[in-house]
């Protein structure tokens, strides 16, 4: 059966939103101080720069392509485990786990501490299973 590229796009821009604001909630309200002062540390001026426009804009956009990314990977391997919960976390955990690998070069670049990179996993692993299983719940094959 085909996979449904409305409904990858239409789960994909919900679960962005749920990335999004996630994120938002995390790293501008939650952790913003603690943050501005570890990218100051590594570099003076980093937390101007990472919460400038620009830099606000491609995160929001990045999270939007995340979320489609995700629901297409949950609409592809849906058919070998099968629809539900758990084949959305095993998208969202593969997602989370890829990202954690990527993420890992900041730390031993110095760039942030294992706190914060510990910090940034575990609410990268809730951000995901959350996007994952709203982007799944709008998910359905064609002709279902």
């Amino acid at each position: 059966m085909a996979m449904n590229t409305k409904k990858i796009i239409v789960g994909g821009l919900a679960a962005g939103v749920v990335l999004n604001i996630i994120d938002w909630l995390s790293y501008a309200v939650l952790l913003a101080d603690s943050l501005r002062a570890e990218m100051d540390a590594f570099k003076p001026g980093l937390s101007e720069v990472m919460s400038g426009g620009r830099s606000i804009a491609m995160a929001v956009v990045t999270d939007f392509v995340i979320g489609i990314l995700l629901v297409w990977t949950y609409a592809a391997i849906r058919p070998r485990f099968g629809p539900g919960p758990s084949t959305a976390a095993a998208a969202g955990v593969l997602f989370w786990f890829i990202g954690s690998l990527l993420n890992a070069g900041y730390l031993h670049m110095g760039m942030m501490s294992i706190g914060t990179w510990w910090t940034f996993a575990i609410i990268w692993l809730v951000n995901l299973l959350l996007a994952a299983f709203i982007g799944a719940k709008l998910y359905s094959e064609e002709g279902s």
